[in-house]
């Protein structure tokens, strides 16, 4: 079985690609544009290995995007390139309509193409995976959760070009018979995640003794998720799932943004004690995102009754593993600090 993974240089589709190698005998096919988040370090450690092959294209190059199904022909195609941070789509939200929106269009014409020339076995073996975020569905109050068929409600430019790119798949699902499927993350965490998002940020900082910016008092929730858990998800749901359906995914693992960052600085105090004081000592309250959602929650039910998931690490454990690999692996998180983010604040709607 061939995988075709788009974005699999960046953070879930990394962890993705390496657990494709590792737990399956699977080829796998990395398309990547390699932008300011894509490393090919992420997958180094299975790059030699003979079924990983990568090409570096853009998903809204459609003449690229067709010419690598022609070579590659893949059995499964799982859509993980997109620009994912909610503070860069505020700043620059074209970005995002391009390549979460058109280039995902791209891809289903592509694989619809594709799709149309398979013999009848291949056609019903295909798959069409496209990973998606709760962002989508909006906000939540204090309780409830968001279910498969929770209304979308998207608030950033971010969740609403991945809103828009969910619509197109169950589209060309409904319309041409592509058999897609759709399924929903909650919030990632987990080694070789891009510097900007708030786990590595703070880590980072802890580690460099500088303030920890910290949105409005901290109170907003979100699910976390351990990325290599999600890894396991994506494989169960891209071969497992009912074309048609989507499955929303999370870790079980609600805190708010404040709880976060309190327990990453308990764990450092613990790991790499500061000469005076506690990390939370450096804790910063700033002024709020603009449009910041309050709580996002996740029910996924279907995917642990239907696929037989459930996440196998806890936060607490997860995030003792992602900060010692920071702390073992500053020349990979300090390249990108010299040289693409400098840790800098994002999402301030200057030019909005």
């Amino acid at each position: 079985m061939k995988f075709l993974v788009t974005g699999g240089a960046g953070f879930i589709g990394s962890a993705l690609v390496r657990h494709l190698i590792g737990a399956s005998d699977a080829a796998v096919v990395n398309v990547d544009k390699l932008t300011y988040a894509g490393d090919l370090r992420s997958v180094a450690s299975v790059s030699r290995d003979p079924r990983y092959s990568f090409e570096q294209a853009d998903i809204c190059d459609a003449a690229a995007i067709a010419g690598i199904f022609r070579r590659q022909r893949p059995d499964i195609v799982m859509n993980l390139a997109a620009e994912s941070h909610v503070d860069r789509s505020i700043d620059g939200p074209a970005g995002f309509v391009a390549t979460n929106i058109v280039g995902t269009y791209v891809l289903l014409e592509a694989s619809l193409a594709y799709w149309r020339t398979l013999d009848p076995a291949k056609q019903a073996a295909f798959r069409f995976h496209h990973v998606s975020t709760d962002e989508v569905f909006g906000a939540l109050e204090e309780t409830g959760a968001f279910n498969e068929d929770s209304p979308y409600r998207p608030n950033s430019p971010y969740a609403a070009s991945k809103a828009s790119s969910d619509h197109l798949v169950r589209a060309w699902h409904r319309t041409y018979g592509l058999p897609a499927l759709i399924s929903n993350c909650s919030n990632n965490y987990g080694p070789y995640q891009f510097p900007e998002k708030l786990v590595p940020l703070m880590i980072i900082n802890c580690l460099a003794e500088r303030p920890l910016p910290v949105y409005g008092r901290g109170e907003n929730v979100r699910d976390w998720l351990y990325v290599e858990d999600h890894a396991r998800a994506l494989y169960r749901v891209a071969t497992a799932g009912r074309p048609g359906s989507s499955y929303n995914v999370g870790g079980r693992s609600e805190r708010s943004n404040l709880q976060v960052v309190k327990a990453i600085c308990a764990q450092l105090d613990a790991l790499r004690p500061r000469r005076r004081g506690s990390y939370a000592e450096l804790i910063t309250f700033v002024d709020d995102r603009p449009g910041h959602d309050f709580r996002y929650a996740i029910d996924a039910a279907r995917v642990e009754r239907e696929l037989g998931f459930v996440p196998s690490v806890d936060f607490e454990t997860g995030l003792g593993r992602t900060i010692e690999w920071y702390i073992a692996n500053e020349e990979w998180w300090r390249a990108h600090l010299e040289t693409r983010y400098a840790g800098e604040r994002l999402g301030l709607a200057a030019g909005h």
